[in-house]
């Protein structure tokens, strides 16, 4: 049995807590080095996987723990330096999304991290959530016939008045760029995922909660390569029936000449048959535990299996670029009030 991974760590802000729930339960990850600004939460989470010292200097850190792999979990403006950092040390990286602040920045980190010959992972977790690995499977199974439609309505109510977003990440309120950067990108990995490749979107999007920087409400629509045409429907002011209206920020359909696959809020997957008035469930097993559906867990398990046995990587940087020149599209639609081809 190889010896486990060395982790270092740089952020323990409010998604953390996933990130580090996530890491306790693989035995294959030693963690020996932690870095936050926030040296009481730190000690805490210090305390917890037995690690001697808090970093407040990456760096340092890195110098003094020599890891295997830094998991960067700060907010979009550190995730750059940080990924310099480990990358001119030879330190493979996962780095949470958005991945860097706009494309440019992304086209220029991968490229680097490709020169030197170091895994860079983006932490897109929303393609490991259970409930799309199953709809990925029944659409191969040829479930719904050949798709000609999908579309996702979100609609998590987080985003009214003055406190929206102060209670978990705060800084969310500041960014100029909000519902496409922040959020729909992990939808647009989504549907490339289920659909494939994009060839062209044309969005609409406005702001809605006058105490935010960013757009909030849109309209985005895509075709896909395969003729097939996708909708993202996302108001995040807006809610939808779920025990926990977090679990998967809304729902989707998903409609081919075969039937039509439907998600709804608390993880469901119901079929449809062409011509047929009833809707089945169509059970799957799958784990009401960490972040949505244990998908924090599953995408570390991805990138660990990837570092110790060599399995491809489906999230590595250079592919994530592919998402990000899409959310670059949907912006210049917006500005341009056009349908943009990728």
């Amino acid at each position: 049995m190889p010896a486990p991974l060395k982790l270092a760590t740089v952020g323990t802000g409010y998604f953390s807590q996933f990130h580090y729930e996530a890491w306790a339960r693989i035995e294959a990850v030693d963690l020996v080095g932690i870095c936050t600004l926030d040296e009481a939460v730190g000690r805490n989470i210090a305390a917890r996987f037995d690690v001697e010292r808090v970093h407040r200097d990456l760096d340092e850190m890195l110098d003094e723990t020599r890891p295997d792999l830094l998991d960067i979990i700060s907010p979009p403006p550190t995730h750059r330096t940080f990924i310099e950092a480990a990358v001119v040390r030879g330190i493979p990286v996962i780095c949470q999304k958005p991945f860097t602040r706009d494309l440019k920045e992304a086209e220029a980190v991968a490229a680097m991290a490709e020169s030197a010959g170091v895994t860079i992972a983006v932490h897109e977790n929303f393609r490991f959530q259970p409930w799309y690995e199953h709809l990925k499977t029944l659409l191969e199974d040829g479930e719904a016939g050949t798709v000609r439609r999908m579309g996702f309505h979100l609609r998590p109510g987080d985003g009214q008045g003055p406190e929206a977003y102060l209670d978990r990440q705060p800084y969310f309120q500041k960014m100029e760029r909000f519902l496409i950067h922040e959020t729909a990108i992990h939808f647009i990995d989504v549907f490339r995922f289920l659909m494939g490749e994009v060839t062209s979107v044309y969005a609409d999007l406005t702001r809605c909660n006058p105490y935010i920087a960013g757009e909030d409400s849109g309209l985005v629509t895509f075709r896909f390569e395969n003729g097939a045409a996708g909708l993202f429907d996302g108001n995040r002011l807006l809610d939808h029936p779920a025990e926990n209206r977090r679990l998967t920020m809304g729902e989707m359909l998903i409609e081919g000449d075969g039937g039509t696959l439907r998600l709804d809020g608390d993880g469901y997957v119901f079929r449809r048959a062409h011509g047929d008035n009833a809707e089945y469930p169509v059970p799957y097993d799958w784990t009401d535990r960490g972040f949505a559906g244990d998908s924090v867990y599953r995408l570390q398990c991805h990138v660990v299996e990837h570092l110790l046995g060599g399995s491809e990587l489906v999230n590595g940087a250079a592919d994530y670029l592919a998402n990000l020149r899409v959310e670059a599209a949907i912006y210049r639609s917006n500005e341009e009030g056009r349908r943009i081809d990728l």
